[in-house]
């Protein structure tokens, strides 16, 4: 096989859909597919004037909600919306709205937490309720993009499942066979199977998300040519 060059605008090529809740002046749930997990670490990206991250720097908590392909409807309703009553330019030109109840607008229902404020999401199967240990900015090398992304990595401090994913004879494993991540691969939903509904975020057109790291790169590139 032959490798060719391209230059796509976004680089998502399929990572679990997390609903983040956390809490300000109302609570907020935010979905985000930029998250990864080290032990019981987790490192999330989020946009620095979302709604989300200034709730994670004031509180320094969250609960970490993942849905399931049954879930992605509710997760469908959450999309285009921002916690932020004042709509940055950025969001408003990919059709973002303010909507302050994100539990309300999505169908789905809170459920206290152990360890933090933020509530968990009652229908995701699993739930992890986390504290922020440190803050990390995105692309501060890069005068556009310095102050645009953050990077939090969470501690996790308990892991709410529900049973039907446990595995059976366990008390700490989860069964790979029965449950069933909602994965979002280029703006779209995927399950461990082919593409589930149309995304709403995929109506944003991908060069809303160009990087300037791509120009960077391609000049880089020349003269090293």
């Amino acid at each position: 096989m032959t490798h060719v060059e391209i230059e796509p605008n976004i680089l998502y090529f399929g990572t679990p859909v997390v609903l983040v809740s956390t809490t300000g002046d109302t609570v907020n749930l935010a979905p985000i597919s930029s998250a990864f997990w080290l032990g019981w670490r987790a490192i999330i990206g989020v946009g620095a004037r979302s709604q989300t991250a200034r709730n994670l720097r004031r509180t320094g908590e969250c609960v970490l909600n993942l849905p399931s392909v049954h879930e992605v409807d509710a997760v469908d309703r959450l999309a285009r919306t921002t916690g932020t009553a004042e709509v940055p330019e950025s969001k408003l030109r990919r059709g973002y709205r303010y909507e302050p109840d994100k539990f309300g607008v999505s169908g789905l229902t809170p459920a206290p937490s152990a360890t933090v404020a933020p509530p968990r999401v009652a229908e995701c199967p699993v739930a992890m309720e986390a504290v922020v240990e440190a803050i990390h900015p995105v692309a501060a090398d890069d005068e556009q993009q310095c102050g645009n992304i953050l990077c939090f990595e969470l501690r996790v401090q308990k892991v709410h499942v529900h049973d039907e994913i446990r595995m059976p004879g366990t008390t700490d494993r989860i069964d790979p066979d029965r449950w069933r991540p909602l994965i979002m691969s280029f703006q779209e939903f995927y399950g461990l199977g082919g593409k589930l509904r149309r995304s709403e975020l995929a109506q944003i057109p991908e060069n809303f998300y160009r990087s300037p790291d791509i120009d960077r790169a391609r000049l880089e590139s020349v003269r090293g040519a």
